[in-house]
């Protein structure tokens, strides 16, 4: 009974240049360790084949050193892996894959099909039918050629795509690299192992996305593992169990908080995050400047325990209770300016971020300062 391990979008060589460095080189990492794991896994199950079904790289222009990392991480696996090429590292007539060749850096246990024309597992009788991907946007289905393709008879026939299938996910109708829903059924395929869907999603029995094995955005579509394929033999459903992989979990986060129980409520989900957690936090509400110094405590807190943060604060209102402004002993003209912030962040527009920001940094600024009385102590 042949088995397979289903991966997809490794995406080696990403740069998360909208992180600081200090975040981005630990992610860009985490994309080399998966693919060892990959490795281990495939060893472990003792599989008789790696799919890996396009977007290996992130781009065209990964260094030479990256090339050379990412095949020394597949090494410990030792059976064939039968990579394509997708979207982000299409098989051009000069590519990242011609420069791999000429390098001399891909091993020889490693397929690459960068042509639509089988490859023959003798050992396991399995056909694997690829569909590279040519240029990064194409609007034919390059799977249409399963169809009509001859295998031996008595073989497995396994399909190794990158693209949308049409009508089933969420906002790629009618969008670039197209696949038929339908082509496992069409081509007679055992198994459809698919790439581009950045989660692991089934489309049918036999036709299936296994995501990324490293999550690499907030939407929550079950990323992070890979694909465990085990088909007893032509025409027979195939079991498909999932593998976690994945090291880093990125969650998005939309709080609302108007009362002390909610800042309270909201200091223990950063509490308990894993300290792998890559984290994207909208806040929206108001709070007094106790529960605002609580709240900027928290966020620190967490911003240096986990992998990550990003926290939006601009729809959050600091609303300085009577107590607040009477613990602050401003009076006079400071009073004044305090009360006129209040009123002027309930606005709209930049004048109302400008109010908001400019009355939290007066109260803490206020509420920071020495008590008068209390220089010599202070000193």
């Amino acid at each position: 009974m042949p088995i397979f391990l289903h991966s997809a979008d490794w995406q080696i060589g990403r740069l998360y240049a909208s992180l600081p460095p200090e975040d981005a080189v630990p992610l860009a990492e985490a994309r080399i360790a998966s693919v060892e794991r990959l490795a281990e896994l495939a060893t472990e199950h003792s599989v008789d084949a790696v799919l890996v079904a396009g977007d290996v790289f992130d781009a065209q222009t990964v260094s030479d050193r990256t090339l050379r990392r990412l095949f020394l991480a597949m090494a410990s696996y030792s059976g064939p892996w039968v990579l394509i090429s997708g979207n982000h590292d299409a098989a051009l007539t000069e590519s990242v894959w011609t420069r791999a060749m000429r390098l001399g850096v891909v091993p020889a246990n490693v397929h690459l099909a960068l042509q639509p024309e089988p490859v023959l597992l003798d050992a396991i009788r399995t056909a694997v039918l690829p569909a590279p991907l040519m240029q990064r946007h194409t609007f034919g289905d390059s799977t249409a050629w399963f169809d009509e393709a001859a295998t031996p008879d008595g073989w497995l026939r396994v399909g190794l795509a990158h693209g949308s299938v049409q009508g089933i996910l969420p906002d790629t109708v009618d969008s670039a690299n197209p696949i038929a829903a339908d082509r496992a059924k069409r081509a007679r395929l055992d198994y459809l192992a698919l790439g581009d869907w950045h989660g692991t999603k089934r489309i049918d029995e036999r036709t299936w996305y296994s995501g990324t094995p490293e999550p690499d955005r907030f939407r929550a579509n079950d990323a992070g593992q890979a694909l465990l394929v085990e088909i007893s033999g032509p025409g027979i459903r195939p079991l498909v169990t999932s593998l976690p992989i994945g090291k880093f979990q990125w969650q998005s986060l939309a709080i609302t908080v108007n009362v002390p129980t909610d800042v309270d409520q909201l200091l223990a989900t950063l509490q308990a995050l894993p300290v792998n957690t890559v984290l994207d936090i909208a806040l929206q509400g108001q709070v007094t400047l106790a529960d605002h110094q609580r709240l900027r405590t928290g966020l620190g807190e967490a911003a240096a325990r986990i992998r990550h943060m990003c926290a939006d604060e601009s729809q959050l209102r600091m609303t300085p209770s009577v107590e607040d402004i009477s613990a602050l002993q401003a009076d006079g003209y400071l009073a004044d300016i305090l009360a006129e912030l209040r009123d002027e962040q309930n606005a709209e527009g930049e004048a109302a971020q400008i109010a908001r920001d400019a009355l939290a940094l007066l109260s803490i600024a206020l509420s920071q300062r020495t008590p008068v009385g209390q220089e010599g102590a202070a000193a």
